[in-house]
């Protein structure tokens, strides 16, 4: 099958398309204005809609009414712009509305910068906003693996009635790869008979998230909980890289995984026992993918492109019975192979990475 080649922006809206998303909000920011930029030309093209928000409290709330009608729908922002969308996304959440947010993170806090980062895995991972609430959030390493995310995110999305959001950082976003789109198929969205069509007789559909009587909140919290739960426990994914008798593995996702396979290639070709595990889920974090390799496995390290955020759910999934290192850059750095293979280095020789 032909391959074209795409900017990982551009894949994200082609991927959405495909997914059957035809409704898109948005508003620009760096590293991730290409997106909404390709879907300002290619919703029309499918009979679907672009709405430029004038803010991304606005976008989320525009999801919010788009996705209580029934339709599939998308946002994409990075860093501030997502910290923006907290208290909506924290609404959908609460009412049970499925939809897909992007995130294409650059280096933070605050303002920070337009170059790469992944310093907001607490943020994807944890719940920004307020309330007991999770969501499921991929994390891509190439413009292919975005592509084939895209339907997947949508169809999570209804699964669980629940946001998915999809992970990325400024390299992804800007470079360029060759891909393979398949054939544009017609995708059937599972019926929504929960959705707000307006009332022609029958039962009446009401999206909300508001429960003033304590005893009911504790009611949806405690169903929304049993749902995480089950998230939890079905939707675990990773990569296995070389790790099953590997003495050291290293963990990363996205562009900094990238980084790692050449440094675990680099590692077995000098005989070196080195591994990598890549979680494609940052949540639910891949828990079940540590378990068989602590028979084994001497060290672990995480390389971020953070200050080391991810380290945490690594040591909860190794029960802390190894050796948790860390090597990373932050504030839009990207990690090199070579120095990470310097920590790599030091760590089977004995010393710590960082």
């Amino acid at each position: 099958m032909a391959k074209i080649l795409m900017k990982g922006n551009e894949a994200i809206g082609e991927g959405a398309v495909r997914a059957g998303c035809r409704y898109f909000f948005g508003y620009p920011i760096t590293p991730q204005s290409e997106l909404p930029h390709y879907l300002a030309k290619r919703m029309p093209q499918v009979g679907g809609v672009y709405l430029q928000a004038e803010s991304e409290v606005a976008t989320i709330n525009m999801v919010y009414g788009a996705a209580g009608a029934g339709a599939r729908v998308m946002t994409s922002s990075s860093g501030p712009g997502i910290s923006l969308m907290q208290e909506g996304i924290s609404y959908v959440v609460g009412a049970e509305l499925p939809c897909v947010i992007v995130n294409m993170m650059r280096g933070g806090p605050g303002l920070g910068n337009i170059a790469p980062a992944q310093s907001d895995y607490f943020q994807a991972t944890r719940g920004g906003g307020h309330g007991d609430y999770r969501m499921i959030v991929l994390a891509p390493a190439s413009v292919q693996e975005i592509i084939d995310l895209m339907q997947d995110a949508f169809d999570l999305a209804d699964r669980y009635r629940n946001p998915v959001m999809l992970a990325g950082d400024g390299v992804l976003g800007q470079m360029m790869e060759p891909v393979e789109l398949g054939e544009e198929k017609e995708v059937r969205i599972p019926p929504r008979p929960w959705a707000a069509t307006g009332r022609t007789g029958g039962e009446k559909h009401l999206i909300n998230s508001l429960y003033i009587v304590p005893e009911d909140l504790e009611k949806h919290n405690i169903r929304l909980a049993a749902k995480f739960a089950a998230m939890e426990k079905e939707e675990q994914r990773w990569e296995d890289y070389l790790a099953a008798d590997a003495e050291l593995v290293l963990v990363a996702f996205g562009t900094a995984a990238r980084v790692c396979k050449a440094v675990v290639d680099r590692c077995r070709r000098e005989g070196k026992a080195v591994g990598l595990i890549r979680p494609l889920t940052l949540w639910p974090f891949p828990v079940k993918a540590f378990q068989p390799l602590l028979a084994t496995a001497a060290h672990f390290l995480t390389v971020e492109m953070s200050m080391g955020q991810m380290v945490e759910d690594v040591r909860l999934a190794t029960r802390e019975c190894r050796p948790v290192y860390f090597y990373g850059r932050c504030g839009g750095m990207l990690p090199v192979a070579g120095d990470v293979y310097a920590a790599v280095q030091k760590i089977l020789a004995g010393g710590e990475a960082k």
